[in-house]
């Protein structure tokens, strides 16, 4: 199972390309131009949870969706709070086929994703 790390989002969750019927998308920060890391401490807390769930080959596709630095972040007509209803970062949204149209099937947001029952339950 791949990690895109370089994702580039549609306009809209109807436009996304699922590798399969499923595909999941971690909304997260951007890195800081200083750190090279991204500039949320949630977004670094949960990272090494949400690779790690998608790591086993079994698992499907997870792309990273990076929001932008703090200014674009808090920005009330960013693309990510207005398009993909992401309100807090780090979110981690499942979109599935169903009926030959892509859903949003289910979401964990922020510390949701530390919790290592949610999170494999969720991906499974």
């Amino acid at each position: 199972m791949p990690i895109l790390s370089t994702f580039a989002l549609p306009e809209a969750p109807a436009g996304l390309n699922l590798p399969g019927e499923t595909l999941f998308v971690a909304f997260i920060s951007s890195d800081d131009a200083a750190t090279k890391k991204p500039w949320c401490p949630d977004v670094r807390a949960a990272m090494p949870h949400i690779t790690s769930a998608f790591e086993p080959e079994s698992q499907p596709t997870l792309a990273i969706a990076q929001s932008g630095t703090i200014p674009e972040w808090r920005n009330p007509a960013n693309p990510f709070r207005t398009t993909w209803n992401v309100q807090n970062i780090p979110t981690l949204v499942r979109f599935q086929r169903i009926g030959g149209e892509i859903k949003e099937t289910g979401r964990l947001v922020e510390s949701e994703i530390l919790r290592k029952d949610l999170l494999e339950a969720f991906t499974k």
